[in-house]
C-alpha cells in the first residue's frame, strides 16, 4: 500500500488559481498511475485528472479540460494539480489515489482501479 497525503486546498474566488500537492510514500511510486478525483456533497466521486506511471499521459475529464494540468515527479513522489480559472461548481474535497497496477500501458481512470487514497483537500469556490 502507498500512502497519499494531498495539501493545497482552501478558498477562492472564482477565476482564481490553486495548486494541489499529494505526497506518497510507501511503495515504488514510479511505478503506478495517479489520479485526482473529487467529491461534491450529494454526488458521486469522480475522476478528475490522471497521470501515467511515466509521466508522459494524462488524462482529464472534459469538465476540466484546459484549466486543470497534472503532473508528477517521481523523484520526490509528489503528484500535482494546477487548477485554474475555478468556478464555483470546482467546490468539493479532492483526493488523490494511486492505481492498483504496475506499469499499466493505457492510463487507469476508473476508481475502482485505484487501490489508495489519501484523505482528501477541501476545495471551496465562491462566487
Amino acid at each position: 500500500q502507498v500512502q497519499l497525503v494531498e495539501s493545497g486546498g482552501g478558498l477562492v474566488q472564482a477565476g482564481g488559481s490553486l495548486r494541489l500537492s499529494c505526497a506518497a510514500s510507501g511503495r515504488t511510486f514510479d511505478r503506478y498511475d495517479m489520479g485526482w478525483f473529487r467529491q461534491a456533497p450529494g454526488k458521486e466521486r469522480e475522476l478528475v485528472a490522471a497521470i501515467s506511471w511515466d509521466g508522459r499521459r494524462p488524462a482529464y475529464a472534459d469538465f476540466v479540460k484546459g484549466r486543470f494540468a497534472i503532473s508528477r515527479d517521481n523523484g520526490k513522489y509528489m503528484v500535482y494539480l494546477q487548477m485554474t480559472s475555478l468556478k464555483p461548481e470546482d467546490t468539493a474535497v479532492y483526493y488523490c489515489a494511486a492505481g492498483a497496477q504496475m506499469y499499466t500501458r493505457v492510463v487507469v481512470t476508473n476508481p475502482a482501479d485505484f487501490g489508495s487514497w489519501g484523505q482528501g483537500t477541501q476545495v471551496t469556490v465562491s462566487s
